[in-house]
């Protein structure tokens, strides 16, 4: 499998980000790992190995990066903080990784994740739908408060779609929208609340306001675990290409 590795070293908090790229051609995926997470953790658990078969046959391009899960919504410090922190992550992502994998391919990118990162996954796509052409998010929460408790600003809404999408009238917006791939799955197993409640929540936002989804809910043996991850997300993509 061809992987590339890119390195920034100067960024909003003064610590480098990383991005692995696994194979050349195919559909592009910017991949979010799970909770606290680098660039090595989908290749870590095994994600990378599962969709290997459609890598290495030109299918897709996976690229996958650092988040600051820790430095931002899961860390310790105070809770405005957290959330400016998170938007110059999100502000990072868009002005210069997001440039950097244009510059590699040039048809629309999806998102994709698991757990916290289909959480960022589907952020980026419904904040800003203009820069991507659809999401696989898989065992994802769409709003804070796992994190922050009660706490709420500016930055927090924003950054949840489940309190956003609800007062989201922009036609410019909604009709990006609804050309967009749009896949949430769950699992009904252990560990999958609140993801399988605000799963269930974002599928009536989205019927609502006349945004397709296919919100696909699994069974009770499916648990908010790596194993299922790797078998959902070959299926998708199986079903999406």
């Amino acid at each position: 499998m061809d992987i590339q590795h890119q390195r920034w070293e100067e960024t909003p908090l003064g610590r480098p980000i990383a991005l692995n790229r696994y194979g050349a051609a195919g559909q592009p995926l910017l991949a979010f790992p799970a909770q606290g997470g680098d660039h090595r953790n989908l290749e870590d658990f095994g994600l990378i190995a599962a969709v290997a078969p459609y890598i290495e046959s030109g299918r897709i391009q996976v690229f996958t990066t650092d988040t600051w899960d820790e430095e931002t919504w899961t860390g310790s410090h105070p809770l405005p903080e957290r959330a400016r922190r998170y938007e110059a992550y999100v502000r990072f992502v868009l002005d210069v990784v997001l440039p950097w994998i244009k510059a590699h391919t040039d048809r629309p990118l999806w998102t994709t994740g698991v757990s916290m990162g289909a959480y960022h996954a589907a952020n980026f796509l419904f904040r800003f739908p203009h820069h991507f052409g659809g999401v696989i998010a898989l065992s994802g929460v769409y709003e804070l408060s796992e994190f922050l408790g009660e706490y709420s600003d500016e930055l927090v809404y924003y950054n949840s779609p489940l309190w956003f999408l609800p007062n989201l009238t922009d036609p410019y917006y909604l009709e990006e929208l609804r050309k967009k791939v749009i896949v949430l799955c769950v699992g009904q197993g252990a560990w999958e609340e609140p993801m399988l409640t605000q799963t269930r929540r974002m599928g009536e936002i989205l019927a609502a306001k006349g945004i397709p989804a296919w919100v696909d809910i699994w069974g009770e043996d499916v648990h908010h675990d790596w194993p299922w991850w790797h078998r959902q997300l070959p299926y998708f993509l199986e079903k999406l290409l």
